[in-house]
Order: C-alpha cells, then structure tokens, then sequence
C-alpha cells in the first residue's frame, strides 16, 4: 500500500486509572474507521508516572484492548504503557495489528530528570517494522533528543514519536520533531497528550505530523483535545529521495 492514512489523539489521560483511560479512548475510538495507523500518547493507561508499573494493567489486558480496536477499525493501533515484566518495569510502546500481531519497543533513553532510570529499565535496540508496506520506527518522548539513535539507514520511511512532553519545553518538541523529519528524510508523527498530570504537569500537546521535506502536514491546536489526521505517500518520499539523495552522504556506522 503506497498511502497510509495516519491518526494521532491527542487527548488528556486520567492519573494512575488504567480502567478509566481504557473507556475515555474507547468513545474516542468509537467512530473511527477508514485508517491505516492509529496512535495515542505515551503511558496513556497512567499518565507518566514513576510508581505506574506497579500498579498498572497487565500486558495482556493491554494489547488486548489494542487489538479489539484493531480489529474493528482495521487499523494498527498502539501507543505506550508502564509494563511489569519479570525482569522489571519497562515503558513500552505497543503496537497492534487486527490479526493481532504485537510489535513492540522499549524506551532507551529514560528520563533522568524525572528518575525515569530509577524505575523502569531501558530498552536493549531500536525496532522497525514493516506495516502495509512501511517501515515504522517506534519512540519514545525523551528518544527524541538523541538523532544518532534514530539516524535513518535507509531502513524506514516513518519515525513514531509517543510523549509526555510538558508544557514549558513544547517548542523543543516541534522544533526537534522537525529536525527529525527533514535529517533523516523521512515522515514524522509525535503524539503528545493535554491537560495536567497528578505532580502538577501541564501539557500543551502540540503534537504535528510532518513531512520529510518538513512541511506540516496536521496539526493540534495547543492545550486542546484533538484529532490529527494526514494520509502520507510513499511514492511522494520515493520520488524526493531520489530528487535530492541527501540519505547517500549520511555517515555509516552501527549503534
């Protein structure tokens, strides 16, 4: 499939209640249909919290409210959550497939400055999968300001960005999705949530789609619930890699 129509919501999440967040998406998940992609904010079963894999959802709870939406909608359908595992709390994103296949990656850079390391273990690699014939690099917020781990190989055509991205720094987050989009050439789409956590956060959202020549292609407006959409071209990014093959002269090196 060359077009991939994307979806981001970006809403507010109820503090540390997995059961609530799970029935506010549901309603706003209800009439949605005719997507390829569906994407909802980091941590969206808790809100980002330190203490949230000890008391979050399970796992399997989890991806299998992904995949009945999924599979309703027809849509790959994901976003991050804390997850208790055998060896320790991970912030996982999720993605879910209506046939019910799992991708899955675990945040590498924790954020330090919230203890983030303190609670949750990083994630071992990067992940791309292919979904309708597009190469998907998951992240995670704080990933975001690291661009030699997301330096495109030639190995995908669209960065996922999930994020609890504060109000104060909301212009470090465009201004780095954009430079994440127009380096690696390639679409980006950060989803960030609304409204104010349980420390006393406030989100502005301000969460974009963009293309790889860093046009915005959708938009949120700031501090508000909102749906973005945009349907992205493969052949449109084809066509500009080969009309201006910057990816040639990127250095080459492994992670």
């Amino acid at each position: 499939m060359s077009a991939l129509k994307i979806t981001l919501l970006q809403e507010t999440l109820s503090w540390m209640d997995g059961e609530a967040n799970l029935r506010h998406f549901d309603a706003q998940l209800a009439g949605l249909t005719g997507r390829d992609l569906i994407i909802l904010p980091e941590m969206f079963t808790t809100g980002f919290a330190m203490e949230a894999a000890k008391s979050s959802l399970p796992e399997a709870q989890v991806v299998e409210w992904l995949h009945q939406h999924a599979r309703r909608t027809d849509a790959l359908i994901g976003g991050s959550a804390a997850i208790q595992t055998e060896n320790g709390a991970v912030n996982r994103f999720l993605l879910v497939a209506p046939d019910g296949t799992v991708h899955q990656y675990d945040k590498r850079h924790l954020f330090r400055m919230a203890d983030e390391h303190h609670h949750y273990l990083p994630g071992e690699q990067r992940q791309v999968f292919t979904w309708r014939g597009w190469r998907i690099l998951p992240q995670i917020c704080y990933d975001l300001r690291f661009p030699v781990f997301s330096r495109n190989r030639n190995d995908y055509d669209l960065a996922l960005y999930v994020a609890n991205w504060p109000a104060p720094r909301a212009r470090h987050w465009q201004a780095l999705l954009l430079a994440r989009a127009i380096e690696n050439q390639a679409y980006v789409a950060g989803c960030n949530r609304v409204g104010s956590d349980g420390n006393q956060h406030h989100y502005s959202g301000d969460s974009q789609i963009i293309s790889p020549q860093g046009e915005i292609l959708s938009e949120a407006e700031p501090h508000q619930r909102a749906r973005l959409d945009a349907e992205l071209s493969l052949e449109t990014l084809n066509a500009y890699r080969e009309r201006f093959p910057a990816w040639q002269d990127a250095d080459r090196f492994s992670l």
